[in-house]
């Protein structure tokens, strides 16, 4: 039971919010041990991101989906070799520290865009901007590498590029596709990934496509401001749990 409560939140992740994964992982890591749950969880996500990829294709931006892989990519490479040399949990508190302020200072800067005109305050030179988004991707690729756990970094990271509700859905369902499929092989290099692992996850699949479809028809009802608000939200409890777990 825990184990399909798990793949309907990865499902619902990929369609919806993406910061239920995180209780998806949650769920799985009670199931199995921490690191062979993280074989387990890959090949379900790369399923949903089949979904999501389908469903919000036309809305992808991919001057954003080209901007955020380069540094995600160098970012799988860097948590693949600090997987082999570090357990993952050692990064966890850090992680989760570290998106906790981003969560704060997005609050903030969402609630100055609404509350006053003076929209040229919060213009940074064009090499700071770069420097932020590169960071925010390089940690999306070693927390996806490490603890597929890099929704709440990915959120971050697209609420402050400023797209809207579908947009954001396009942009992301394809930089999780196409990181998740680069992660495959890292995954099975390290033995995360194995018959016996692939087999359990036929199992789930029905149960990834049942969340895929119903964070779709969520997303219908949910109005942008408080998408913004719910992504922030599941972005600060995910950090919660990363830190505290």
């Amino acid at each position: 039971m825990l184990a399909l409560m798990a793949a309907m939140c990865l499902g619902m992740s990929k369609t919806a919010i993406s910061g239920v994964s995180l209780i998806g992982i949650a769920l799985m890591a009670e199931v199995w041990p921490a690191r062979a749950s993280t074989g387990i969880i890959l090949p379900m996500l790369v399923f949903g991101d089949l979904f999501a990829v389908t469903f919000y294709n036309r809305h992808a931006l991919w001057s954003e989906v080209l901007r955020v892989l380069p540094p995600a990519l160098i970012g799988v490479l860097i948590g693949f070799f600090l997987f082999r040399l570090l357990p993952a949990g050692t990064f966890a508190p850090i992680i989760g520290w570290t998106i906790l302020v981003l969560v704060l200072l997005q609050a903030l800067q969402t609630a100055n865009r609404l509350s006053s005109s003076q929209a040229e305050s919060l213009t940074v030179r064009s090499w700071e901007r770069t420097l932020f988004f590169w960071s925010l991707g390089m940690m999306a690729g070693v927390t996806t590498m490490l603890a597929n756990a890099s929704g709440p970094v990915m959120t971050i990271y697209l609420l402050a590029a400023g797209l809207a509700k579908y947009e954001f859905m396009g942009t992301s369902s394809w930089v999780f596709c196409l990181l998740n499929l680069c992660k495959l092989p890292f995954s099975y290099a390290l033995g995360l990934i194995n018959g016996h692992s692939l087999t359990f996850n036929l199992l789930l699949l029905p149960a990834v496509a049942f969340g895929a479809l119903l964070g779709k028809w969520l997303l219908t009802i949910i109005p942008q401001k408080w998408f913004e608000r719910i992504l922030l939200l599941s972005a600060a409890l995910a950090a919660l749990r990363l830190i505290w777990r």
